[in-house]
């Protein structure tokens, strides 16, 4: 079957695929997450050090005024609508949840910043629950490994869901994040250190394309 070898090459290739984002709480993750957007985890992380460092809990951040949460997080890209939403989100933590993330992802979902793959992150990194995420990376590579034709990420999520089991969906989540982010790239892709050549479209399409050409 494509998908368990799919799973076991990942696997081979990048054994400790994890999350990347520091965190320590529910709550730390779901900042962490809503900063990461269109900014990398390596960025965020250098951010949340010192952000964390003096507030790092939904009381201390909401100790924080807009422009105050603002100067945390400039570095971190789209720090307006960011801060507003950081803010806005652990408010509603704080007044409806008692300070606390809720495991529901329909409910993390009506949170200011907290869109569908947001809250299957946290639910995933978080809870331990069996979700996919939908980032760049995933999107891109179920194309290129041709695991999914749709153009939305929503789409991809549940053809993704319907061709591997539940119980490895976080798994694959981390595998192709990592294999996105280090070898797969969107630019110069490292096709000679990937084990998934004899199973990739797009390899065996930019093989037929440059063989064409001679």
């Amino acid at each position: 079957m494509k998908e368990l070898e799919l799973l076991k090459k990942l696997n081979d290739m990048h054994p400790q695929a994890e999350c990347e984002l520091n965190f320590s709480t529910p709550y730390q993750l779901l900042v962490a997450v809503i900063l990461s957007a269109q900014c990398t985890d390596k960025r965020v992380n250098l951010v949340t050090k010192h952000l964390f460092e003096r507030y790092d809990t939904p009381e201390k951040i909401l100790s924080l005024s807009q422009e105050g949460l603002e100067k945390e997080i400039k570095s971190c890209g789209f720090y307006h609508n960011k801060a507003k939403n950081i803010l806005a989100a652990t408010e509603i933590l704080v007044n409806e949840f008692n300070g606390v993330v809720p495991r529901d992802r329909d409910v993390l979902e009506t949170l200011p910043g907290v869109g569908r793959k947001t809250a299957n992150v946290v639910y995933a990194v978080a809870f331990g629950g069996n979700a996919i995420p939908v980032d760049t990376h995933v999107f891109r590579l179920s194309h290129r490994l041709d695991l999914s034709s749709q153009n939305t990420p929503f789409g991809v999520e549940k053809d993704l869901m319907a061709r591997f089991p539940e119980e490895e969906w976080s798994k694959l989540h981390h595998l192709l994040i990592h294999h996105g982010r280090y070898v797969c790239k969107a630019q110069s892709p490292c096709c000679g250190n990937c084990l998934l050549t004899d199973m990739c479209a797009y390899y065996q399409q930019k093989r037929r394309e440059s063989k064409g050409s001679k």
